[in-house]
């Protein structure tokens, strides 16, 4: 008889269980879960305010210190976020088994079914949350949310919604510089105000780990006296990763009936989610890559491309199933595993039925698994008969092929190359006596899927540096090796003094309304306003008569001349174009600086997607993956804090730093062997000019290019009047 591989323990006698012999738990409830995925619950009958307005009044409500209604406005956004997400999954789904494709012979047939559906989603979806929630969310807003930002508000305002009401701010201030415990003890703060800031603090730090302030805010709420670890609760949890995570810890230590039952249920999950996923996969799609795309406009060829961004969107949901909040790559081999441990568990409790179903199924994504196909043959021989794999597997590996070749089919109509994914890549090795399944060491590491498309660490090749600066004012001041990396220049005198106050006047000026970010608040922290314009914006305003024109052309002309600073230097052998300008202010706001440890700019790489975990940079969407060189020109010196910094890829350790001042600029590659950020700025207001740069002239900075027409209006108009100096041009109505 086989025997089972690589484990050093006896088999158990058979303890008392609750599992019934022959009938698992997957069996007791897979009825209601089927049942379940097609019908989620149906979310309350009424009208929500829309999200995206209820957290734009929040976070005025927090620069106007009104905590209260912080905490009032950004529970209800939240609230109805969830809601407006739940609604669109409970329609789609239910609108689409309503309106099925049972027998569609002919054109009329398919699109009365696509009509009906469409008209069934839009009638739920208005009648559950209001037509005032179906409008389109702007994407800085849902980014925000995906990113938990608001919990970062919330912990802050329930911080000083507690203050507000039992004590006066310097107190406040003291219970965490002297993390006076005993001010709590005598009921400086009520209870109700801790628990909920930590929950927001926790749910926030789940997704953003790298929050140095965060952490320590953590362990603050930790040390106080009366605290109960079980608040510590992640409100934006993910089901089925939850019951895994737990089951696999019940599992290490020998419970293999409670991490059955766990191991279960995040399988129920993980297929719940599935579903769910892909109903919100229905909504708009856009490539990154289709920018550039010349559609063409037949029936079939647009239906065949929205159905396959739409497809490639569903495909996709096995990787995001797998993605824990703030991570980029996803849990190795994350669904085989719940039948990986499942089938050892089963087998501890001597229920081999189970256990042979389980490994089967594990096999159907590792055809071939040496250990496992031991494993189904020491079952098979001590059952004296074999089993089928779990129905539910086989369907959902039978769809994901498929797809695979519609996907295929899909991409090459959209001109564009698809890469499958190994979503069930194996590290292998089992090397521990409890045999615990692919290698893990008791919780899921994150390794990246080894055939990812991956920014390799090794410079490109013919890489150089040193070349004529141009500008005779402009001065060295270190090289890459000086800065402790590869393709990284600092240089001083870019600009004149003159030049950057006109600059920054005209930063005061144009940046009123955050062209690009919404003006008052930082995308990367609250204790900071972050504001800035475009070379377009700034030459509307001086047509519109607001700002010089002279300043608005000088903001053009400066950003060119580090364009060619940067392509000269850096031996460049084609043409850099720009791929975004920035005019950037980024203000500290008084009174939120004390024991400040965030950054003003997270750590990050232009080009990919930074993993500090892995050591490695994704270069894939949602990264600006064409952007191939990087500056900053700064405008002043004159704030405190807002030091540019180099780090290794771990993102914490500091290979260099540079003192912003009035004409210093920073350059470098944009890649992942430049990882980057901007330290807190405590103090004061730091502006410069942000400027991205790519050798494809594809991806050329589109308001760049009308920027371009219009200084060659204004060269011509100058041409004109030089020779008919009675032509008086108003700036306004050339607008």
């Amino acid at each position: 008889m086989v025997q089972i591989p690589k484990t050093s323990t006896e088999i158990r006698t058979k303890p008392p269980n609750l599992l019934t012999k022959g009938r698992s738990y997957r069996d007791q409830d897979m009825g209601s879960l089927q049942k379940t995925s097609l019908h989620p619950p149906t979310p309350p009958t009424g009208s929500l305010d829309p999200f995206d307005l209820l957290y734009n009044s929040a976070v005025d409500a927090f620069y106007r210190s009104e905590y209260d209604n912080v905490v009032r406005f950004m529970e209800e956004a939240l609230r109805s976020h969830t809601e407006v997400r739940q609604t669109k999954v409970t329609c789609r789904i239910r609108c689409q088994d309503q309106n099925r494709f049972n027998a569609t012979d002919t054109d009329l047939q398919f699109f009365d079914v696509v009509l009906r559906r469409a008209s069934c989603q839009n009638e739920c979806i208005e009648e559950r949350v209001g037509t005032q929630s179906m409008h389109k969310v702007s994407e800085d807003v849902l980014q925000d949310f995906n990113r938990r930002i608001p919990y970062n508000y919330l912990q802050l305002a329930y911080q000083k919604e507690g203050q507000t009401a039992w004590l006066n701010p310097w107190r406040w201030k003291q219970i965490f510089i002297r993390k006076s415990i005993w001010r709590y003890r005598n009921g400086t703060m009520p209870l109700k105000h801790l628990d909920k800031a930590a929950a927001a603090a926790h749910t926030y730090f789940q997704a953003n780990p790298e929050h140095v302030e965060m952490d320590q805010n953590l362990e603050q709420y930790k040390a106080l006296e009366g605290t109960d670890l079980d608040q510590f609760v992640d409100r934006e949890a993910r089901l089925h990763q939850k019951s895994f995570s737990a089951g696999v810890k019940l599992y290490d230590t020998g419970d293999y009936e409670g991490a059955i039952v766990l191991f279960e249920e995040a399988l129920q999950e993980y297929y719940r989610g599935d579903v769910e996923c892909r109903a919100l996969c229905q909504g708009p799609q856009r490539f990154e890559e289709q920018d550039h795309v010349l559609y063409r406009y037949s029936l079939t060829e647009l239906i065949s491309d929205h159905f396959t961004q739409v497809l490639y969107c569903e495909h996709e949901c096995v990787r995001d199933l797998a993605v824990r909040p703030g991570r980029l790559t996803p849990m190795e081999n994350y669904l085989p595993l719940h039948y990986d441990y499942l089938q050892f568990a089963y087998f501890q409790l001597d229920m081999l039925e189970e256990a042979l179903e389980c490994a089967q199924s594990y096999l159907l994504f590792h055809e071939g698994d040496e250990s496992m196909t031991d494993n189904v043959e020491y079952y098979g021989e001590a059952l004296g008969h074999s089993l089928k794999p779990r129905e539910k597997a086989v369907w959902y590996l039978r769809r994901h092929k498929l797809e695979k070749e519609l996907l295929v089919l899909g991409s090459e109509n959209l001109r564009v190359e698809f890469t499958e994914g190994h979503y069930w890549t194996s590290s292998g090795g089992r090397e521990d006596s409890n045999r615990i399944p692919s290698g893990t060491n008791g919780w899921m590491e994150y390794v990246p899927i080894s055939e990812k498309k991956t920014f390799s660490l090794a410079p490109p090749q013919h890489l150089r540096e040193g070349g004529p600066l141009i500008y005779d004012s402009i001065r060295l001041v270190q090289n890459s090796v000086a800065l402790n990396g590869s393709q990284r220049v600092l240089l001083d005198n870019v600009i004149t003094v003159e030049e950057c106050t006109e600059l920054k006047l005209l930063a005061h000026t144009v940046t009123m309304a955050g062209d690009g970010y919404r003006g008052k608040m930082s995308p990367h922290t609250p204790n900071e306003r972050f504001e800035g314009a475009t070379v377009l914006k700034a030459l509307q305003y001086g047509y519109e008569g607001r700002v010089p024109m002279r300043s608005a052309r000088l903001f053009y002309d400066v950003s060119e001349r580090a364009r060619r600073v940067i392509e000269s230097y850096f031996l460049l052998n084609s043409t850099l174009h720009f791929s975004y300008t920035h005019l950037v202010c980024r203000t500290a706001i008084t009174g939120q600086q004390d024991h400040r440890n965030d950054l003003s700019h997270p750590i990050h790489a232009d080009n990919c997607l930074l993993d500090p975990e892995a050591n490695e940079c994704w270069k894939e969407p949602p990264a600006y993956t064409y952007r191939d060189y990087s500056a900053l020109l700064y405008l002043n010196g004159d704030f405190d804090g807002g030091e540019f910094i180099f780090t290794e890829m771990d993102a914490k350790t500091v290979t260099a730093q540079v003192k912003p001042k009035c004409g210093r600029m920073v350059g470098f590659s944009s890649g992942g062997e430049n990882p980057h950020g901007v330290r807190a700025v405590t103090t004061g207001q730091r502006c410069a000019v942000a400027m991205w740069f790519t050798m494809d002239p594809l991806f050329r900075e589109l308001e760049r290019l009308q920027a371009d027409e219009v200084i060659q209006s204004l060269d011509n108009q100058s041409s004109q009047s030089q020779w008919d100096t009675s032509l008086n041009i108003n700036p306004k109505d050339e607008l």
